[in-house]
């Protein structure tokens, strides 16, 4: 049998498979189930098992000394507090250290910012191997100053996050709020800029953008646009300022600019040498017949140049479908691209995440019933898809021949081989790490790492 550990009402202890090297707990035996300190809470599947990754501050009133953990999720439970109050908690199985003994424990992981103590040893984890003197403190020794200055503190002090700033419009868009999660998760100090809150002050001495309330933006290390089609010309104006305060830019306005412009875009391509599907454009309804036979006659597609997401596409399947639509377009005086339609796609596309010089990811998407655009926001669905080494060298090609760290590029599967459709500079992050599980978001933080040399 072994013999019971005797320890005080409050005692440092570990979690060497979470990496938290000593953190101090409230021994109490009234309470059943221990809990954790954890902010920044979220699930996700590894190896098809729901996991849940968080962040504590181990010491208390200390926000700077953070540890990243991940652990397997075993449970979801309703706990209720000392102080009556009722709350749903992930639950997790760990190895507890206390002095020289270890065992694993389940442990609830929740915010203690208000509690006295980072951790709650309750009294499932203690049965058959813990006696509680509620005398006696520190029983099995605490960690002096300088070991805790140590663990936490010498790390703090040299390697100090960025501050990165988000440039987008919406905080609750999923990409938006992942890519805060996922450079706050690495360390950084994260800030979301509403494109509408902020305004410029254009000198040559002190050159200054300010946000609103009258606050100026300062101290930024890098920026992350993420700017809508109906904002570029304001994002990316606030990016070239933020670009001429030397702040870095993950997609420069430059490049920006160029990818939203779709004929421009398909300019620039095929004279990097990038296939695309045979397209026509004119400012003039006259030689519509001679357009449409230049793109092989139809089925066609219409698409005008300033649409997104699968808006403004529009499938003609006949020739008098195909002028009609054509002379529609023209008599709004809005630009268009006639493109051969790629029957042998049957609806489907690829596209590639690039992300600094390399494809992160892939998926496939495909249409719903009865349409033709792959869009995730028209009704696709996503799947995960297995690429060639050509399909990635093209995508990888097109990012850089528009000068984008980050790009997702569309290409589509044709007897001609694949070609490319688009190159999107702010493409959404859902449908990709949905159906890939995979962390893009993260690989954009490292890409501004990299640039920083920032380990």
């Amino acid at each position: 049998m072994n013999e019971k550990v005797i320890i005080g009402s409050e005692e440092w202890c570990s979690f060497p498979t979470l990496g938290i090297p000593t953190v101090k707990a409230r021994i109490d035996s009234g309470a059943k189930t221990s809990s954790l300190h954890a902010i920044n809470i979220k699930t996700f599947q590894r190896n098809g098992e729901e996991w849940v990754k968080f962040d504590i501050n181990p010491i208390q009133n200390n926000t700077k000394a953070t540890i990243h953990c991940e652990a397997k999720l075993v449970d979801q439970r309703i706990v209720k507090s000392s102080s009556g109050f009722r709350e749903k908690r992930y639950v997790i199985k760990t190895k507890l250290k206390i002095g020289i003994k270890e065992w694993d424990i389940e442990v609830t992981l929740t915010n203690r910012d208000s509690m006295g103590f980072r951790m709650l040893l309750g009294r499932e984890a203690m049965v058959g191997r813990i006696l509680v003197d509620p005398e006696a403190k520190y029983r099995l020794g605490q960690p002096t100053t300088e070991e805790l200055k140590q663990y936490y503190y010498a790390e703090t002090d040299t390697k100090k996050g960025l501050k990165i700033g988000l440039l987008a419009s919406n905080p609750e868009l999923y990409s938006n709020k992942r890519i805060i999660e996922a450079g706050e998760m690495r360390g950084h100090e994260m800030h979301f800029l509403n494109l509408k809150y902020c305004y410029m002050k254009l000198d040559a001495e002190t050159p200054e953008i300010h946000y609103r309330g009258g606050k100026v933006l300062e101290g930024f290390d890098a920026v992350i646009p993420r700017i809508r089609p109906s904002m570029t010309y304001y994002g990316c104006a606030l990016t070239r300022q933020f670009e001429a305060l030397k702040v870095f830019a993950l997609n420069n306005a430059a490049a920006i600019t160029q990818s939203r412009d779709k004929l421009f875009s398909l300019q620039l391509l095929l004279n990097n040498g990038v296939d695309i599907p045979t397209t026509g454009f004119a400012n003039s309804p006259l030689d519509t017949d001679d357009l449409i036979k230049m793109v092989g006659g139809s089925p066609l597609i219409v698409k005008l140049l300033e649409g997104t997401q699968g808006k403004g596409v529009v499938l003609a399947e006949t020739k008098k479908a195909a002028e009609s639509v054509i002379n529609a377009f023209k008599s709004l005086n809005a630009n268009i691209l006639v493109q051969e339609f790629i029957k042998e796609a049957n609806g489907k596309d690829l596209r590639l995440f690039v992300v600094d010089g390399k494809v992160v990811a892939a998926m496939q998407r495909e249409a719903a019933p009865g349409e033709f655009r792959a869009n995730i926001h028209m009704g696709g669905s996503a799947s995960v898809v297995k690429v060639t080494s050509e399909e990635k060298k093209i995508a990888i090609k097109a990012a850089k021949a528009m000068n984008l760290k980050v790009a997702g590029v569309d290409i589509i599967r044709s007897s001609k081989g694949p070609l490319l459709l688009e190159v999107n500079s702010s493409p959404g992050l859902e449908g990709i790490e949905g159906a890939t599980q995979k962390d893009i978001a993260g690989e954009m933080i490292k890409a501004i790492e990299k640039n920083f040399k920032w380990k």
